[in-house]
């Protein structure tokens, strides 16, 4: 017998919302490594920054391996015995991190964290879904409730570790996570979503690969500045080992009857041109490297008060969700919104830009953080549907996971890297610049006072000049997106010879399949509508 809901039929539908609202609130922030506690964790176990850069890396990677053989594993197991096991897993890997001083272990930590963090997240997807009936109205709900959510949990993370210690953010999170598996135990039914179907036609190998690609490349985005990129033989080696991993990873999927990864997407134009754009959104999230430097360097901002910031990127994240659900439920063409997504973002470079002053007080973060955030909501949830739009099912799970790798670890992992390296130079650069203002009157055994200005206006010239080229950028990217047709025909001829050649009737044709696949997404909610 099949149930394709999540919970029994006694329990009531507001209960049902509940527990899925409490599922995403625990499961959604959870990771290996919290942005808000690094440093402590850090000073704690006395490792270096970058293993705890690797780890957070690695729960993206491990959700993007995860991806093409979710719906598999969603088939293949009763849901309360899958969810029940995966809640108490991932409690124990939050418990293994709080009593832990080796940074290898939070870096496999996360990742396993990502790829079972994955598996439970697809089981609130449909259920959701079917509730909100649009997919583009489901991702202005969704994604803004999960971007306030992370910086609500960064946010605490840091206040935390200061009242008591790095660790306890972690037992609260594995207590969490133990507390709702018990609950669901009770909650959910016992029976299988559909057809049990069998795991041996998984090819783990080229979840290996796939894995094994990418965590090399981490490695060589997290450590490249502290090795001294291609002077450091392990990171020329990492480097390698990504290329060969890819290179087989390729060549396997070629062969296989079932591939686990689909190249077939690339060659759409939506897909090609939505990559472009979220590598180009990357650029702007990159921008946390220079912002954290500013902030904590020049400002002497302390880690509780430099994650207060990202909270101020919260009524803009809200704000970018609320225009999102309206503009779908309109059917408006997404082209505008996007436009004016990047252009908060080129707003932020701009406004920062011209703030790389020491005189810049608190008050000042609020506008260019409201506009980050209203620039990051909009892109997440509009970029996202127009890469993945009008594809057909099978294609987009065999190649979602590179596609959320692509934007959450490449494009924001290539620029953070860079932005690190740039801002060392240029600070090189700048102090010797700054070298002909002094002396041996300016700066004595007595007087160090000097050196600390000078070094502080080292870090301003060389963010304000990153800053710079992204404004650059930024307006390049304003006149691409400004002049792409996104999928409108370019001419009214082309429309009318496609009528003439029948290929309306084949239009007519998707649209019933698309409204078929709604209905299934509906009835596979079952007792949550």
């Amino acid at each position: 017998m099949y149930n394709k809901g999540l919970y029994n039929d006694w329990v009531p539908k507001p209960v049902q919302l509940l527990l899925i609202v409490l599922l995403l609130a625990v499961v959604m922030p959870l990771g290996g490594v919290y942005v808000g506690n690094i440093s402590y964790v850090v000073s704690g176990t006395g490792a270096m920054t970058e293993y705890f850069m690797w780890a957070n890396y690695a729960t993206t990677i491990g959700m993007g391996a995860c991806m093409p053989v979710v719906l598999r594993m969603k088939m293949r197991f009763k849901v309360r015995d899958k969810m029940t096991v995966l809640l108490v897993l991932l409690g124990l890997l939050s418990y293994l991190n709080s009593t832990t001083l080796d940074p290898m272990i939070f870096v496999f930590s996360s990742l396993c964290i990502g790829f079972l963090k994955m598996m439970v997240t697809i089981e609130l997807f449909l259920p959701l879904m079917a509730m909100i009936g649009n997919r583009g109205m489901f991702y202005g709900a969704f994604y803004t409730f999960v971007l306030v959510l992370n910086q609500i949990s960064g946010y605490y993370a840091a206040e935390i570790s200061i009242n008591y210690n790095w660790q306890h953010f972690y037992v609260i999170m594995a207590v969490a996570c133990f507390v709702l598996a018990l609950v669901h135990w009770v909650f959910m039914h016992d029976k299988y979503f559909a057809l049990k179907v069998p795991l041996h036609y998984i090819d783990w190998l080229s979840i290996l690969l796939f894995v094994s690609t990418f965590m090399f490349s981490a490695y060589v985005f997290s450590f490249g500045k502290q090795q001294d990129w291609l002077n450091s033989k392990n990171i020329i080696n990492a480097s390698i080992a990504a290329f060969v991993s890819f290179a087989l990873l390729t060549v396997r999927q070629l062969t296989l009857k079932r591939p686990y990864l689909s190249f077939k997407i690339f060659t759409k134009n939506n897909v090609q041109h939505g990559l472009f754009m979220l590598f180009m959104l990357g650029m702007f999230l990159g921008t946390t490297t220079i912002q954290n430097s500013f902030a904590v360097g020049v400002l002497g901002y302390d880690q509780l008060t430099n994650a207060k910031l990202n909270l101020l990127m919260i009524p803009g994240l809200i704000l970018a969700g609320v225009i999102a659900i309206f503009w779908f439920k309109k059917e408006i063409p997404l082209k505008m919104f996007i436009f004016s997504g990047f252009s908060a973002m080129l707003g932020y470079a701009i406004i920062m830009y011209f703030s790389m002053v020491l005189e810049f007080n608190y008050e000042n973060w609020y506008l260019p953080m409201f506009l980050k955030g209203y620039g990051m909501g909009s892109l997440f949830i509009s970029v996202w549907f127009y890469t993945l739009d009008k594809l057909e099912m099978d294609d987009m799970l065999a190649a979602i996971g590179l596609v959320l790798v692509w934007r959450t670890f490449l494009a924001v992992g290539v620029f953070s890297a860079l932005y690190s390296w740039f801002l060392y130079h240029f600070q090189v650069v700048a102090i010797g610049d700054l070298a002909v203002y002094m002396d041996g009157m300016t700066v004595t055994s007595q007087n160090t006072a000097g050196l600390k200005a000078i070094q502080l206006n080292a870090i301003l010239v060389a963010s304000k000049k990153i800053f710079g080229y992204i404004t650059l950028a930024g307006i390049g990217v304003l006149v691409y997106v400004f002049t792409h047709h996104f999928g409108k025909e370019r001419f009214e001829y082309a429309r009318f010879v496609k009528i003439l050649s029948g290929k309306s009737a084949l239009a007519r044709k998707r649209l019933r399949e698309r409204k078929r696949l709604l209905h299934e997404i509906k009835d596979a909610a079952g007792p949550a509508l």
